[in-house]
C-alpha cells in the first residue's frame, strides 16, 4: 500500500513530461475501453436519443473528472484562487495559466472518446435515427407517419425482423454514419489547426508574460510540495522527541518502583537522556516549533498569510508571528515531561 501511495504521489508531480505521459495513458485507456465496449441501442423511439447521447457524453465527463483528479495542479490552482491575500497578492494571470494547463490535459481523453464515437457512428445513428427527415428517402412514401417513426427507431438494430435486409434502413444508417464521420473529421481537423497555429504563432509574440506565468505557476506547485514535505519531516522529528522525553520522564517513577519492590536499587542511577536530544543535526528551524499551539499557529499562518516573495523582507514580517502566542524553545532546550500532541 505504501508503494502504491508513493507511486501515486510521483504521478502527481508537476513535471510537464509526467503529466503529458498521464494524458497519453488516459487516451490509450479510452481507446481500449471503446474497442471493448458492447454497444446495444434500445431501438425505442423514446430512449434512442437518451442512450446514444448518454453513451457519447457520460464517459467523456467521467474521463474529464479523472483527468482533473490525477492532475495535482488542479488542486493547487483552486487553493491559490481561494487563499487569503495576506502578505502576497494574488495574480489572476497565473491562475488563468494554471487553469488553461489543467483543462488542456484533462480534455485530452474526453476528446479521444468523442472523436472515436463520432468516427465509428454507432452512437450518432442511435441518437438521431428518429430525427431523420423521411422526405429525403423514397422508401417511406407508402408508410404512415406512425410506421415511419417505428421504422426509424429500429434503424440501429439491423437484426430486427422489421428492418432486416431493408434498403431504407441501409440508406438511413449510411446517411447518419456519413454525417457523424464528417463531424468527427471536422473536429479533428479544427483541433489540429488550432494546435498548429498556437505552436507556430506563439514565438511571434513577446514571451515575457508567458515565461513569467509558467515560472510562477511552477513555483506555487513546488512551494506547496516542499511545505508538505517539511511538515512531514517536522512531524516525524516532533514525534521522535516526544517519545524520547516520555521515556526520560519515567525515570523518577521507575526509581520509586525500585525502592518499594526491590527491583532497582536507589543508588543505581538510570542513564540520562542525551544532552543533544533537541539540538544539532542542522534542524534548528524545525526544532524551534516545540508545542502543539505553535504548530497550529504556524499552519494557520501559512494558510491565511503566505510569505511575501521577497526573501529580504520575509524575516521582518515573520519573526514576530510565532512569538505572540507561545514562546519558542531554543534548539538545545529540552521539552517538558508532558507534551500535548
Amino acid at each position: 500500500m505504501d508503494r502504491f501511495r508513493m507511486l501515486f504521489q510521483n504521478l502527481q508531480s508537476s513535471s510537464e513530461s509526467v503529466m503529458n505521459g498521464i494524458c497519453l495513458l488516459l487516451a490509450a485507456v479510452t481507446v481500449k475501453m471503446y474497442s471493448s465496449f458492447d454497444f446495444n441501442c434500445p431501438c425505442l423511439a423514446r430512449y434512442n436519443a437518451l442512450y446514444g447521447l448518454g453513451l457519447l457524453l457520460t464517459p467523456s465527463l467521467a474521463l474529464f473528472l479523472c483527468g482533473l483528479l490525477v492532475n495535482r495542479q488542479s488542486v493547487v490552482m483552486v487553493e491559490e484562487w481561494r487563499r487569503p491575500a495576506g502578505h502576497r497578492k494574488k495574480d489572476l494571470g497565473i491562475i488563468r495559466y494554471m487553469c488553461s494547463s489543467v483543462l488542456q490535459r484533462a480534455l485530452a481523453a474526453p476528446m479521444v472518446w468523442i472523436l472515436l464515437a463520432l468516427l465509428d457512428g454507432k452512437c450518432f445513428v442511435c441518437a438521431f435515427s428518429n430525427s431523420v427527415d423521411p422526405e429525403k428517402f423514397l422508401d417511406f412514401a407508402n408508410m404512415t407517419p406512425s410506421q415511419v417513426q417505428l421504422f426509424l427507431a429500429k434503424v440501429p438494430c439491423k437484426e430486427d425482423e422489421m428492418v432486416k435486409d431493408s434498403p431504407a434502413r441501409k440508406a438511413v444508417s449510411r446517411y447518419l454514419r456519413c454525417l457523424s464521420q464528417a463531424i468527427g473529421w471536422s473536429i479533428t481537423l479544427l483541433l489540429i489547426v488550432v494546435a498548429f497555429l498556437a505552436r507556430c504563432l506563439r514565438p511571434c509574440f513577446d514571451q515575457t508574460v508567458f515565461l513569467q506565468r509558467r515560472y510562477w505557476s511552477n513555483y506555487v506547485d513546488l512551494e506547496q510540495k516542499l511545505f508538505d514535505e517539511t511538515c512531514c519531516e517536522h512531524a516525524r522529528d516532533f514525534a521522535h522527541r516526544c517519545v524520547l522525553h516520555f521515556f526520560a520522564s519515567m525515570q523518577s517513577e521507575l526509581r520509586a518502583l525500585g525502592l518499594h519492590r526491590g527491583g532497582i536499587p536507589e543508588s543505581q542511577e538510570l542513564p540520562e537522556p542525551p544532552e543533544d536530544l533537541d539540538g544539532g543535526s542542522g534542524k534548528a528551524h524545525l526544532r524551534a516549533i516545540s508545542s502543539r499551539e505553535q504548530v497550529d499557529h504556524l499552519l494557520s499562518t501559512w494558510y491565511s498569510s503566505k510569505p511575501p516573495l521577497d526573501l529580504a523582507a520575509s524575516p521582518k514580517l515573520w519573526r514576530p508571528g510565532l512569538n505572540h502566542r507561545a514562546s519558542i524553545a531554543a534548539p538545545g532546550t529540552k521539552l517538558c515531561h508532558q507534551v500535548d500532541v
